[in-house]
């Protein structure tokens, strides 16, 4: 599998990785160590976890099947933390919460560090600069090779990104940022992508299927075996299942049958190419899902096809989004 560059680092990751949201829930442990062979015999090496899923029984899974399954060092393990379930507050980002968390997810994971630590979201209640503080003690300790955030709005990964280079040498800037982005889902176009192609931090699209959207599997109906048909997931698919996102599918259907692929290798093919990102993260339920998402590595899509997409799924900028002094 072609790897690249993360971000302006020095780190590479190859430009398809492994989700672990559903393991330890909706996709057992033997269904999890399928994936995990496949991906890697596939030469996949970024695998992304976080210390919330499935309350970590994801994280220690995970490293369970890296102790009898995949050697440790075959792979860039990402995991994230801040995120809190607790009534009264949703985000944690302070430094004693990120370094207990951070100890707490390499004991699950089985190793001494991760290859990427990644902020869960941005935490509104703690001072940024003692958050960033946490991130950089993480990599100075060596509990953390690199760093980057999840779910950071436009102004806030610039604020973050910008903080970090403010002493140039003395900070460890970010590697990465992740977001939902696909064909379902552009916003990140507006703001996010900017400043992160500006700073030099690589996109990590999640739910670069639109929620399996994408894969047209909801065209006829909704499957009683899929994420829509399930009653805790129904809600986190129903916002792409309406004339908007329909539109968009019966593109990628019409391309599919030109190109004698599936939905899912064209839409998985859009998002993977797009400027700025490194990788999209796939988060299969099954190993039969993961391969056929594993065989887009092969397909880059025609120009004409490309534009076609983009034209049909362009989200609708306004001031001050486009230029005002065109308008």
């Amino acid at each position: 599998m072609e790897q690249r560059h993360l971000g302006r680092t020095g780190l590479r990751v190859t430009r398809l990785g492994l989700g672990t949201l559903n393991w330890a829930r909706d996709t057992d442990e033997q269904e999890a160590a399928d994936q995990l062979k496949a991906f890697w015999e596939a030469g996949g090496t970024l695998v992304d976890t976080a210390d919330i899923y499935a309350d970590g029984a994801a994280e220690y899974l995970l490293g369970r099947l890296m102790e009898e399954l995949v050697p440790r060092a075959d792979l860039v393990i990402a995991t994230k933390a801040g995120s809190v379930l607790e009534a009264d507050r949703r985000v944690d980002c302070s430094r004693r919460h990120l370094l207990a968390a951070l100890d707490a997810s390499l004991e699950r994971l089985g190793t001494d560090y991760v290859d990427l630590w990644q902020l869960h979201a941005f935490d509104p209640h703690t001072p940024l600069e003692e958050t960033l503080a946490a991130l950089d003690l993480a990599v100075s300790s060596g509990r953390a090779r690199y760093v980057g955030v999840s779910n950071f709005s436009g102004w806030q990964l610039a604020k973050a990104g910008t903080w970090q280079l403010a002493v140039p040498g003395g900070r460890h800037r970010l590697a990465s940022t992740q977001m939902e982005y696909s064909l379902l889902q552009r916003g990140v176009e507006r703001e996010v992508l900017p400043a992160a192609l500006d700073l030099g931090i690589g996109l990590l699209p999640s739910s670069p299927l639109g929620r399996g959207v994408l894969t047209a599997k909801y065209r006829h109906g909704t499957p009683a075996d899929s994420r829509g048909g399930s009653d805790h997931m129904a809600p986190f698919v129903a916002p792409y299942l309406d004339e908007t996102a329909r539109r968009v599918v019966d593109a990628v259907a019409t391309a599919a049958d030109g190109l004698a692929v599936t939905p899912l290798q064209v839409a998985l093919s859009w998002v993977r190419d797009r400027p700025g990102v490194t990788a999209p993260i796939l988060g299969a339920r099954t190993a039969q899902q993961l391969s056929a998402a594993l065989s887009v590595e092969a397909l880059s899509l025609p120009d004409e096809i490309r534009r076609a997409l983009d034209d049909v799924s362009a989200p609708v900028h306004h001031y001050p989004d486009q230029d005002w002094s065109t308008l």
